[in-house]
C-alpha cells in the first residue's frame, strides 16, 4: 500500500494522490452500507474522480494508476485489519504485520537502494519515514478507535484528502487547478456521507 502510494506521489500532487487512494476505504464503506442514499454518494465520488483525472487535470496516467492501486491495497488493509484486531490484543497484530511487510520488501529495497543504504543520512531518513508514515499513525488510529465512535472516526478520516492537498500546497508548493480542488471536495463530501453512517466500516479499522 505504501509503496504504491510513494510511487504515486513521485508523479502526481500529494492532494490528488491521497484523494484517489481514498477510493479504497470509500468502497469498503459503500459495500458495508445498505442505504439508497449511498447511490448519491457514489455518484458524487465518481464525479470527483472524473474531475481529478479528466483532461483539465494535471495528474499523469501512471500516477493515477498507482494511487488507485494504493487505494485497493488500503481496502484490503481495512478488511484484514478487522480480523487481525480480533485475533490479537493491543498492538501485537500491528507489530507482526510490520515485521512481515519489512521482510517482504528487504530484497527489492536493497536492490533499488544499493550502496546508498550504507549512508547514515539515508538510513536516518528511512527510519523517520517508517515511524511517521506507518508505525506511529497506525498505532494512533488503533487508540483513537478505542475512544471514538466508529462514525466519528470515519468522518475525521474523510478529511485526509483535504489536509493532504493543504500540505502539498504549503510545504511542497503543489498548486491545484480549480477542477482538481472541486474533485477533492466531491470525494471528501462523499466519504463523509458514507462513513458517518452507524455501522459503516471505517478507514484502516
Amino acid at each position: 500500500m505504501n509503496l504504491s502510494f510513494y510511487e504515486a506521489i513521485d508523479r502526481i500532487p500529494l492532494g490528488i494522490a491521497v484523494t484517489l487512494e481514498f477510493v479504497g476505504p470509500l468502497t469498503v464503506g459503500l459495500l458495508g452500507s445498505r442505504r439508497a442514499l449511498d447511490l448519491a454518494w457514489v455518484a458524487l465520488a465518481a464525479a470527483g474522480i472524473v474531475l481529478l483525472t479528466g483532461p483539465e487535470g494535471s495528474a499523469e496516467a501512471a500516477g493515477i494508476a498507482l494511487a488507485l492501486t494504493a487505494g485497493g491495497f488500503w481496502a484490503l488493509y481495512i478488511l484484514l485489519s478487522a480480523r487481525i484486531g480480533r485475533a490479537f490484543s493491543g498492538g501485537d497484530g500491528l507489530a507482526l504485520a510490520m515485521v512481515v511487510s519489512a521482510a517482504l520488501l528487504v530484497g527489492p529495497g536493497i536492490a533499488a537502494g544499493g550502496g546508498d543504504l550504507l549512508d547514515a543520512r539515508v538510513v536516518a531518513i528511512g527510519a523517520a519515514v517508517a515511524l511517521l508514515s506507518s508505525a506511529i499513525p497506525y498505532s494512533l488510529e488503533l487508540e483513537a478507535l478505542r475512544r471514538l465512535r466508529v462514525g466519528a472516526f470515519g468522518v475525521l478520516m474523510s478529511l485526509e484528502p483535504a489536509i493532504a492537498a493543504l500540505v502539498g500546497l504549503v510545504a511542497l508548493q503543489q498548486g491545484l487547478a480549480a477542477a482538481e480542488v472541486a474533485g477533492i471536495v466531491c470525494v471528501v463530501a462523499a466519504s463523509a456521507g458514507v462513513l458517518r453512517e452507524p455501522g459503516t466500516p471505517t478507514p484502516r479499522d
